[in-house]
């Protein structure tokens, strides 16, 4: 069965699956890859300045306006798992400010645990894809993905899964839909290339099932470990292989990933 087929028969996408398969047919791959470039650009947070801007994002967007954590007076949202994770974002090239950011922790050693080690991880039931299986060095969590207000559309403003990347399959646009892919999708994919880079083999993510399906729109097939919990909202923990990330997008968005990688890897050259 094809992918255009699977993605047709998927339950609930409907007409917004349509929408992207009409979409990838208009656009080549080169398209996707020009319009990124164009207003969009990748950014590895590798000096002090980048990670205060990151922690602003997340203060923004997770004590702001998700109100999922408190506030704070200095405006900066932080945690423990900062200390071992690296930091990539989104940044709009037109006005030069920053959309977006995500987090990779990382994990040398059992004390450093991942979020999902920590927080969820009685919600996770498949054994075989169980983080205890694998090498500490060879996994990480994508984490604290967040896309400011003022990079989504009005429309959706009010619903607070676009905040993590997810698309309102009520209310879609197909305006909505190019958010998706060119800046949450965006990050995905820098974290893929910085997981790759790392030696990572093995990623995980408590991430909203509307957010996996949305995913799926694109070519990111990522596993379900369990049932969701309530983690910042609706999650369910997930497993995503780097190297099926990269290898199985979409044509047009492997592109974008190539396109991606190259930029990062560049930046990381001239540290």
């Amino acid at each position: 069965m094809s992918l255009t087929t699977k993605i047709l028969n998927t339950p609930i996408v409907g007409d917004l699956a349509r929408k992207a398969i009409s979409m990838k047919a208009s656009s080549t791959a080169a398209d996707i890859a020009s319009h990124f470039t164009q207003f969009l650009q990748p950014q590895v947070a590798s000096t002090p300045a980048l990670r205060e801007e990151v922690f602003r994002i997340r203060h923004n967007v997770y004590c702001e306006e998700l109100a999922l954590e408190e506030t704070n007076k200095v405006g900066q949202e932080k945690d423990d798992f900062d200390e071992h994770s690296i930091f990539s974002m989104i940044k709009h090239k037109p006005t030069n400010n920053y959309t977006s950011c995500v987090r990779l922790v990382l994990s040398s050693c059992a004390d450093e645990l991942l979020p999902i080690e920590k927080f969820c991880l009685a919600s996770i039931s498949n054994d075989k894809l169980h983080p205890s299986n694998f090498k500490r060095e060879e996994i990480c969590e994508i984490s604290r993905l967040a896309v400011k207000s003022d990079f989504r559309r009005r429309k959706i403003d009010k619903f607070k899964g676009s905040a993590t990347g997810v698309i309102n399959e009520n209310t879609y646009s197909e305006n909505e839909l190019r958010c998706f892919p060119f800046i949450a999708i965006g990050l995905y994919m820098s974290s893929s290339v910085l997981a790759l880079n790392a030696g990572i083999k093995h990623i995980f993510v408590m991430m909203e099932p509307r957010l996996a399906r949305s995913m799926k729109f694109v070519g990111v097939n990522s596993i379900k470990l369990g049932e969701a919990i309530e983690y910042h909202g609706t999650r369910a923990p997930y497993y995503i292989n780097p190297i099926d990330f990269r290898d199985n997008l979409a044509p047009g968005f492997k592109s974008l990933y190539k396109m991606i990688e190259k930029d990062i890897n560049e930046q990381l050259l001239k540290e």
